[in-house]
């Protein structure tokens, strides 16, 4: 997967973000392989609160911010697919808020960039036509994976009740 990754204030100088987006990819691509497709193109938003809240109320109808919001211009089918050769694919578009991020962050007790490996996974399952709304087995897959690929970043369960043996 190739990454397009745009970094606005106040995310500029607070890591090295475009290197944490690469690995989640890396670490995901292991558990859900079709990931891993180079040919799958996915722009990555790390923005304010206020600019997620104006996408949030444009695209969903709710005027607040949240954490990550996913746009997959992919359906799920099309993705599993999709031949390894060939032009690049549009996957979809994921954005991050940082206040909202870093209050949740605290709230948990993790670094802010453990929280946003966990919502960058999260973000991409989703493109990937995961939805953990749909029901709970689909939420239980979604969570499993996510799991799955923060441990392969050393990251614990975020959820912390799972057994994904």
């Amino acid at each position: 997967m190739q990454l397009e990754i745009a970094i606005e204030d106040p995310w500029d100088e607070r890591g090295d973000w475009g290197a944490l987006a690469n690995r989640c990819v890396a670490a995901l691509a292991q558990v859900a392989p079709e990931i891993g497709n180079q040919r799958l193109l996915t722009s990555l938003l790390f923005a304010s609160d206020e600019e997620i809240q104006t996408l949030n109320s444009e695209w969903r109808g709710k005027d607040k911010p949240t954490n990550v919001l996913s746009f997959p211009m992919l359906e799920r089918e099309e993705l599993l697919a999709l031949a390894p050769d060939g032009p690049p694919e549009m996957f979809g578009d994921i954005a991050l808020a940082h206040g909202t991020c870093a209050r949740e962050a605290a709230e948990k007790g993790l670094k802010l960039a453990d929280h946003a490996a966990h919502l960058i996974v999260h973000g991409l399952l989703h493109l990937a036509g995961h939805d953990h709304e749909i029901s709970d087995e689909a939420a239980q897959v979604m969570e499993d994976l996510e799991i799955k690929a923060l441990a392969l970043l050393g990251l614990a369960d975020p959820y912390g009740d799972h057994d994904i043996s």
